[in-house]
């Protein structure tokens, strides 16, 4: 169904191991999560290469059970480029306050350096047409995240303890990206 497949056809010409295939999301079939699961696990490890601990990663992230909940709940798409899954994201979405909170995103570490993760939150942006907001976070120690979301024009609004510690490897950013602040 063409309402629930969103296309992203604007393919930077720098971008050459993309090509001209634009990526989509869906919301996750039931049969995909497995592989998703996968992924999620691929994608996460590699935080141990931007300053992330072994093992320290978010919670659910390698939980079949966990994600086949947000597939039902309709929180979780998974990102395509033709028949090919290449990542996931879990999205929040709340009409009443025009607000999306994006819970996770990740690009199967075989696809990284791609260009995929910049298509995934340009995907997700254009799914929810009406929100003029949204929310994420991201550890502070991770390098490699605050840098790509500053650089999709997300602002950082708040540093905040996660896992109720204060510690600074359990400090997160809170980022907000205002709609309006873009489309200028």
């Amino acid at each position: 169904m063409e309402a629930e497949r969103l296309i992203l056809d604007s393919i930077k010409e720098s971008d050459k191991t993309v090509g001209r295939r634009g990526m989509y999301i869906v919301k996750a079939d039931a049969n995909q999560v497995e592989k998703i699961v996968d992924m999620s696990i691929r994608a996460f490890e590699t935080d141990v290469n931007v300053g992330g601990v072994k093992g320290d990663c978010p919670p659910g992230f390698d939980s079949i059970e966990w994600h086949q909940q947000m597939a039902r709940e309709g929180r979780l798409y998974q990102a395509m480029i033709e028949n090919d899954l290449v990542g996931a994201a879990i999205v929040f979405p709340d009409e009443t306050k025009c607000s999306v909170y994006i819970g996770r995103v990740f690009i199967d570490s075989v696809y990284h350096r791609k260009g995929y993760g910049i298509r995934l939150m340009e995907c997700i942006e254009k799914n929810f047409p009406w929100a003029t907001e949204f929310h994420l976070d991201t550890p502070c120690w991770n390098k490699r995240t605050n840098a790509f979301y500053k650089r999709l024009g997300y602002r950082k609004c708040k540093n905040t303890a996660f896992f109720h510690s204060l510690t600074a490897e359990n400090m997160k950013h809170i980022w907000k990206l205002i709609k309006a602040e873009i489309e200028v």
